[in-house]
């Protein structure tokens, strides 16, 4: 099985599948089906605790809680809803941490951005998750659970998954991949709509490739990395761990990926106002992504507390992009969302501490 009972002594069953399912409850002395009206009322119906899977005979549910079994949900414990509908959750995790997911739709879609750590090491000087400093690193259960969560709390159907929550994914890859693959498998989205984001961390590209081939059989996510910066000097001075990384290591294992997977890159790119949205930026990173199976996705910066960077006005974003396209590089926008709320990672966390420790 791919799950491991929690530290503490309980077993949980958010995150297994439906076959593994099977066999736990025939080594539990049940028929096989059992394990299937769980997966059924776990993924489909979202049942956060056993008292309610109520198709399953009470003696066997008592049995279950007194072995330490639960089903692994996490408890909301603040909701903030933008204008524009985005929806952001703050869920507690049973050793008393808080994590965030936020729901964001469309009229066609709704993508759930979901965390892989509770803060992050990567101390990114833009990030507000940065700030926090890093307590560890989420469970399988506890990152199914946040698309479980926007789903009930928004009560539709997510139909993308993307990993640019709270921490850096490459640093918890093992847990990322099981939840790609439940999130696949027993929650029905593709792998062509989950996306990994990460800033990159020195020597694990490759094994990320050859560990999802492993664990998948094959690789659809698509990997988007956070570059941010046109050259190493500018990039030391956002990203203090990119020190440790050099552009050009990061580019040529980027290429190793693609090699691997045969899937294009992304590559993300917050625009920061008079710090790295000019032209000549433009123009450098068209050099570096260029001939590459790519894709530049221009992110406008989200203000946060103890920084004193500036969103680009629009006139400016239309120019950088204007360049990119221009030399041939495929290029987008990404709209922000949220921003009445807070939206940039790790605020609504930082906010509900801050208020907590104030009472």
């Amino acid at each position: 099985m791919s799950n491991l009972p929690f530290p503490g002594g309980t077993f949980v069953l958010l995150g297994l599948n439906e076959k593994e399912l099977e066999k736990w409850a025939v080594d539990q002395g049940q028929p096989a089906f059992r394990g299937r009206q769980l997966h059924d009322w776990v993924y489909r119906k979202g049942s956060k605790d056993l008292d309610s899977i109520s198709v399953l005979p009470r003696l066997w549910r008592d049995s279950l809680k007194q072995k330490g079994v639960v089903v692994g949900r996490l408890n909301e414990i603040r909701r903030h809803v933008a204008l524009d509908s985005t929806t952001k959750l703050l869920l507690a995790t049973t050793d008393g941490e808080n994590i965030e997911a936020v729901g964001i739709p469309t009229k066609n879609r709704l993508t759930v951005c979901v965390s892989s750590q509770i803060g992050c090491s990567m101390a990114c000087r833009f990030c507000a998750t940065g700030k926090e400093g890093f307590q560890r690193s989420l469970s399988t259960h506890e990152i199914v659970d946040q698309v479980l969560s926007v789903r009930a709390a928004m009560a539709r159907r997510p139909s993308h998954v993307v990993f640019m929550g709270m921490g850096e994914p490459l640093l918890n890859s093992e847990a990322v991949l099981s939840a790609i693959a439940c999130i696949n498998s027993d929650l029905g989205i593709g792998q062509r709509r989950i996306t990994v984001s990460t800033v990159g961390v020195a020597n694990t590209l490759p094994q990320l490739a050859e560990l999802a081939l492993k664990r998948l059989g094959r690789v659809q996510f698509t990997l988007a990395v956070s570059l941010h910066a046109p050259n190493q000097k500018l990039r030391e001075t956002l990203i203090p761990t990119a020190k440790n990384y050099h552009l050009k290591t990061l580019l040529e294992d980027c290429r190793h990926f693609v090699a691997i997977t045969s899937r294009r890159v992304s590559f993300e790119y917050i625009l920061l106002g008079g710090l790295n949205d000019h032209e000549e930026h433009a123009e450098e990173l068209a050099c570096l992504v260029g001939g590459f199976q790519s894709h530049v996705n221009l992110i406008a910066y989200n203000p946060i507390a103890d920084e004193d960077f500036k969103r680009p006005n629009i006139g400016q974003i239309k120019r950088f992009r204007s360049v990119l396209v221009d030399r041939g590089i495929a290029v987008s926008i990404r709209a922000s969302r949220g921003l009445d709320e807070n939206a940039a990672c790790g605020q609504l966390r930082r906010q509900y501490d801050f208020f907590s420790k104030d009472v």
